[in-house]
Formats: structure tokens, C-alpha cells, sequence
């Protein structure tokens, strides 16, 4: 199979491995090469794989969808709710196939641990936690990420993938929900050395009760001085889950001892282990010509949450 890859950061450096690695052709195409995306899109891909930044996924998503393509889109679902319907209405219409990146839901570990609560190992679930600081936006130049008005921040690059997992994992939609943002570093050089003042969170403190009662906290933030393990608690009426760094799933009962299940990714980390698994899926679906989540439905209910998020959110300083 064949994909045309819209996007050199995310696209170029993770999902192209990600697809060769299964065996698929793939062609990367720049996402401000309006010619090259048109070009592209004329020809006879399986699937486009869009991975511009937000505020490109309605022209590059709509686009293909009226070359007729089945199209995988990146999130944040676009630049807002109102930009996700349209896409995901437009897509329903044609009657073209849709994914939505949410690679998280085929992780080892959360796999387990949705089969653990599902099976009533730890009776009903009550409670989420979650805690995660990296690094990886500490030095990182000025850019769209940093820009509010380019649908920047960390709640729409990493709060879009754990709203969505919370859906999954509960089996519930968001019902209320709100919190702090923060913004660790506060000017950034540009490209060519000028100083700007970031207008998106690199961090942010949230809050979620979902439709069926459970609760839901998360305490996150990729501009850190340093990396620290990343925790999440899944807490049920007859005892706890915790996942550490996606690696290790302890499950804890009481009058038992604790059961260790080793989900250790391979050395090239939680991406490469998760990605292939999602696009091999994807594949199935393709040959099978079956629509499968996650898809622009999950898209859209992430983006409405963020909406709400950050029109609810107070802000730090």
C-alpha cells in the first residue's frame, strides 16, 4: 500500500518509520508545498496521512477528502470544534474512511489495563490520576506549538491524546471539566535568534467527571528542567492499576500481593511500538474497506472537550 505523508516534523520523523516498517510505500510531502500536496493528491494513495500542524489539517483533510482519499488525521482534531464537525461531516459524506491518530490507545500497557478494568479486576472504576513532565519543549524554538492564535499549546499537542484516552478507558464522555494552564518559559528565540513571547501553555493542571461518575485528574507539562517518571492511577472499588512510564503495570488487590506485568516497549521507545500496531489496524481497515475507531468521531469529541478546556481554564501568573 501506498501513503502520501503531509507533514515533515511528526509525519517525517515518526509516522514514515512507522508505515515502512509495516511494509507501505511512502512519499512526504511538505505542508506549505500547496503544489506538492495538489500533486498528490492526484494520484492513486491508499490513504493521506495528515500531520501538518492544526491550523492546516481543514485544508489538507478536505482537500483529500474530495479527491476521494481514505485520509488518517493527526491531533488536535484542527484548530477548533467547529473545524472538527466540518471535517468529520465532510468525510461521512463522501463516505471515505477517517482515523484519527490517537496512537495511544494501542500502547501495551493501557491495552492491559483497559482489559484488567474491563474484566472487574479492580471492580468498578472510580478514579484516574495521571503525572507526566518532559523536557522536550524546554529548548525548543518559537514556533506554531507556542502560539495560541496557530492552535498551539500542550492541551490540543498532549491533551487531546489523554482526553481521548479517558473516553476510552471509561467508556464515558466528558461532562464537566476545568483546571490551570501555565506557561514555563515564557519568551522563545525564533528561527533567526529574535526573542517572542509564547501565548500557548507548555503545561497545565485539569480536571475531568466523566458522564458515568468517574473522576479524572492530570498534572502535566513538557517544558521541565528535567524529565520524571510519568504515573497514571486507575483506582476501582476492589483495587488499583498503576502504569510507570509505560513500562511496568502493577496491579494491586487487597489481601494479595502486587502482580507486575512487563509492558517495556523496545528500545525505540513508546512511538515505535504503538504506531505500527495503529497503522497495521489501519490496514485491516483499508483491505476490509470497514471504518474503525479511533476516527473523526473521537476527533471531534476531543476537540469540543478542549474548547471547553481552554474557554473554562484559568491561567497561572
Amino acid at each position: 500500500m501506498k501513503v502520501a505523508i503531509i507533514g515533515r516534523g511528526f509525519g517525517q520523523n515518526v509516522m514514515a518509520p512507522g508505515f515502512k516498517s509495516i511494509g507501505w510505500d511512502v512519499e512526504i510531502v511538505p505542508s506549505r508545498d500547496a503544489a506538492g500536496v495538489a500533486a498528490a493528491l492526484a494520484q492513486p494513495f491508499d490513504l493521506i496521512a495528515v500531520h501538518s500542524p492544526p491550523f492546516q489539517h481543514r485544508e489538507h483533510v478536505l482537500a483529500a477528502i474530495a479527491a476521494g482519499r481514505a485520509v488518517l488525521c493527526d491531533k488536535p482534531f484542527g484548530a477548533n470544534a467547529a473545524q472538527a464537525r466540518e471535517m468529520r461531516d465532510a468525510a461521512k459524506a463522501a463516505g471515505v474512511l477517517h482515523f484519527l491518530n490517537f496512537e495511544f490507545r494501542t500502547q501495551p500497557a493501557r491495552v492491559r489495563a483497559k482489559e484488567l478494568v474491563e474484566s472487574g479486576a479492580i471492580g468498578t472504576l472510580t478514579h484516574i490520576s495521571h503525572s507526566s513532565f518532559g523536557n522536550g519543549f524546554r529548548q525548543r524554538p518559537h514556533g506554531w506549538l507556542h502560539d495560541s492564535g496557530q492552535a498551539g499549546g500542550w492541551i490540543g499537542a498532549w491533551g487531546s491524546h489523554y482526553i481521548d484516552s479517558i473516553r476510552w478507558l471509561t467508556g464515558s464522555e466528558v461532562a464537566r471539566c476545568g483546571g490551570m494552564t501555565r506557561t514555563e518559559i515564557a519568551m522563545r528565540p525564533d528561527s533567526s535568534g529574535t526573542q517572542v513571547r509564547s501565548t500557548a501553555e507548555d503545561a497545565f493542571s485539569a480536571w475531568f467527571e466523566m458522564e458515568n461518575g468517574v473522576t479524572v485528574t492530570t498534572d502535566t507539562g513538557y517544558a521541565a528542567s528535567v524529565n520524571v517518571p510519568t504515573i497514571i492511577h486507575l483506582l476501582g472499588t476492589d483495587g488499583a492499576i498503576a502504569i510507570a512510564d509505560e513500562k511496568v503495570l502493577t496491579l494491586r488487590r487487597p489481601k494479595a500481593e502486587p502482580e507486575l506485568i512487563d509492558c517495556t516497549p523496545p528500545p525505540d521507545g513508546f512511538f515505535f511500538v504503538a504506531v505500527p500496531l495503529w497503522l497495521e489496524r489501519i490496514t485491516q481497515a483499508l483491505r476490509d474497506g470497514k471504518q474503525i475507531a479511533p476516527n473523526f468521531d473521537d476527533g471531534v469529541a476531543a476537540a469540543e472537550v478542549i474548547d471547553r478546556m481552554k474557554a473554562g481554564m484559568t491561567r497561572a501568573g
